[in-house]
């Protein structure tokens, strides 16, 4: 038995076996083979009815050919080709010829720019005739309109599908809620989607619910924002299909912006859930209601209270603002104080768990990647293929949220253990 004594040196530009990389390089392959396959159908349907005399169909898939390395900017990605056979006699055969990935493709072009940029964004699909015309240039026929159209009924799919996926086995203790609004194509419309996202008893955080409503123009986007569009029943019917769905418990606690739809769909679905108050929301609706030059100022001070170590201390600091601006700006003021309890709320649970429980920043930061691509992509996008672009980015998304710090006060958050100031509260002996 022969052994090998050469030492594997490391890879000198860079592109090791680390498992990082080793990712990456699966999303590539997967995302290839997902478009030259998207080809291959196109292919197969425009000659499906042509026959032979004993009625076999005349072109069928036949196997792939020899797998082959293909040279990227995240290192070498194993490619396999389909293959197609033509049945009917004589010389002039059919053969699948992919512009995708031609047959003596070896080193892709602008591929440097391409997949490390395609798949650090978590391998949107959103982006797929982008990031195609990128790799084999602008003229691409592999990006034909039956082909993307194939794939955008493969997303809506599994939209579909994702939607009735059983929730039974998982107990869900937080949960975040945002009606979020963003336009699919260059229309004087806005498409709102009402977005759920929960944190289970493992810390994990998971997509729940993003279901669309009706659009209405542009003009009455303000109007939406107090409710006309996120209305009580809107968010009831979101609610009662989870809770059908399998989540059966109540959350321990709810976070989201001063939308008085969910909340009043929350007491009538889930009765025993606290409210936590977006203060990234709330934060931003104050200032809004103050002059420019006291912004920055009133900002600092506002910090002061959700900041705060201890529910006194914010509650000093609170009393502080209300005081300070409230002769001047008690609008502003007002925006503030009519929230004042479910605004402290996050006191009551544990100090590891405040970061992610005083915003709605999972679904916030992620749909700020939703509206990036579809502002990017609207002029090919309908509200069909703009939610399903926007379920498969979630999903991407999701696989790279962090997990809640504290996981191991999880299980006393289930028993309904008491905190106070983020800290387990034992009760003094008799």
């Amino acid at each position: 038995m022969s052994h090998d004594t050469i030492t594997e040196l490391p890879d000198p530009s860079g592109f090791g076996s680390d498992p990082f990389t080793n990712v990456l390089r699966y999303g590539a392959r997967k995302l290839i083979e997902q478009a030259i396959e998207a080809e291959l159908a196109t292919l197969l349907d425009a000659f499906a009815g042509d026959k032979l005399e004993d009625g076999r169909a005349r072109l069928v898939r036949h196997g792939h050919l020899p797998e082959r390395e293909v040279m990227t900017g995240i290192g070498p990605v194993p490619v396999r080709v389909p293959r197609v056979r033509d049945r009917t006699p004589g010389t002039d055969k059919i053969a699948f010829m992919s512009s995708i990935l031609p047959r003596y493709l070896r080193r892709a072009k602008s591929v440097e720019e391409l997949l490390p940029w395609l798949h650090l964004k978590g391998v949107s699909t959103g982006d797929f005739s982008e990031a195609l015309a990128a790799l084999l240039g602008p003229n691409a026929k592999g990006l034909s309109a039956k082909t993307i159209t194939r794939l955008k009924v493969d997303w809506w799919a599994d939209y579909e599908a994702w939607q009735t996926h059983d929730l039974g086995a998982r107990r869900f203790l937080y949960v975040w809620a945002d009606g979020v609004y963003f336009k699919p194509r260059m229309a004087e419309e806005k498409q709102c989607v009402l977005v759920v996202v929960g944190a289970d008893e493992y810390g994990r955080k998971e997509l729940l619910a993003l279901t669309p409503l009706v659009t209405l123009p542009t003009a009455m986007h303000c109007r939406a924002r107090d409710g006309v569009r996120e209305s009580a029943q809107s968010w009831r019917e979101v609610l009662l299909d989870l809770k059908r769905r399998g989540l059966k418990q109540d959350p321990k606690l709810a976070i989201g912006d001063g939308a008085l739809g969910f909340w009043t769909a929350l007491r009538e679905v889930f009765a025993t859930t606290r409210e936590q108050r977006c203060w990234l929301h709330k934060t931003m609706n104050v200032l809004n209601a103050l002059p420019k030059s006291v912004q920055p100022k009133a900002k600092t001070h506002l910090h002061d209270i959700w900041q705060a170590e201890t529910r006194a201390a914010a509650t000093i600091a609170f009393d502080f603002f209300v005081d300070a601006y409230g002769v001047k700006w008690d609008k502003a003021v007002g925006k503030l104080v009519r929230d004042r309890d479910a605004l402290l709320s996050f006191y009551d649970f544990p100090a590891e768990h405040w970061k992610h429980v005083r915003t709605s920043n999972p679904i916030e930061s992620t749909f700020a990647t939703v509206r990036h691509r579809t502002k990017r992509t609207k002029g090919c996008l309908r509200r069909k293929t703009g939610l399903a672009m926007a379920f498969k980015l979630m999903m991407s998304a999701q696989k790279k949220w962090r997990k809640l710090d504290g996981r191991n006060r999880l299980p006393e958050v289930i028993s309904g253990v008491e905190f106070r100031d983020g800290v387990r509260h034992f009760q003094a002996a008799a």
